[in-house]
């Protein structure tokens, strides 16, 4: 599903115009972005928590010459899914121990 697919999606079901819901997905974004981009988790309970992590510098391998390269480090962003949208994917509720 693309942006334009789920904006379609949640007009329908909400029964708003395509174009209120894009203008609260893109802000959604933003604000997601913004959260991230000072160093703060974005925690949806249920569907799961986007975080930033510091991805340190290391020593790469061009798989086409075989060649050493230096990977610089960087700041990734990390998605942990939450335990109802890993149930409904899964198909049931998970066992836990």
């Amino acid at each position: 599903m693309n942006k334009a697919e789920l904006i379609d999606a949640v007009a329908k079901s909400t029964k708003n115009s395509k174009s209120g819901v894009e203008e609260t997905l893109n802000a959604i974004m933003a604000a997601v972005q913004a959260s991230l981009v000072k160093g703060d988790d974005v925690q949806l309970i249920g569907f799961g928590t986007f975080a930033v992590q510091a991805r340190a510098a290391r020593i790469g391998r061009n798989p086409a010459t075989g060649k050493e390269l230096k990977i610089p480090a960087k700041k990734v962003v990390k998605f942990k899914v939450g335990s109802k949208m890993k149930d409904a994917v899964a198909g049931g509720k998970s066992k836990k121990k």
